[in-house]
């Protein structure tokens, strides 16, 4: 959900990004994030999750396996969710989205087609500083999964 502003975010997901090459096809794809005021009741914040839900889930493809970032989803190990996607890959499943939500988190929708929810803890963190610590977390799966000491 959202631009990535902030220059050093930036550069750190492009480091990632360029190291994840090597292993696979990683994209960025970036959703507007709906505009709303900072006081919402419990309906607007419904409605905007909603609408920033299906700007989403337009772009997820039936074939991909989802993994939702949400609070209360289940936390993971890094060599947990290496095996995940080692598993995954093997097991015909090699088009994997993770969603980040916004500042309200995620629709219903979203979560209901995701396959899975994972949570990086019970911490609360800027999306964008979020999506840096995705990029990373998934950077090292590939590395534990190749046996390197980058783990560590």
């Amino acid at each position: 959900m959202g631009k990535l502003k902030e220059k050093y975010l930036k550069q750190g997901i492009a480091e990632y990004a360029k190291r994840l090459s090597k292993f696979c096809k990683f994209k960025i794809v970036e959703v507007a994030d709906e505009k709303a005021p900072e006081k919402l009741s419990e309906a607007e914040m419904i409605k905007v999750k909603e609408i920033e839900g299906e700007r989403i889930l337009s772009k997820v493809k039936d074939k991909e396996y989802v993994y939702a970032l949400a609070i209360l989803g289940q936390e993971r190990s890094s060599e947990g969710l290496a095996q995940e996607i080692q598993s995954l890959g093997t097991y015909g499943h090699s088009d994997i989205t993770f969603i980040i939500g916004g500042s309200l988190g995620l629709s219903e929708a979203v979560l209901k087609r995701a396959d899975t929810e994972i949570s990086f803890g019970r911490f609360t963190l800027p999306h964008q500083l979020m999506r840096l610590v995705l990029t990373e977390q998934i950077y090292r799966s590939f590395m534990i999964n190749a046996g390197s000491p980058y783990h560590k």
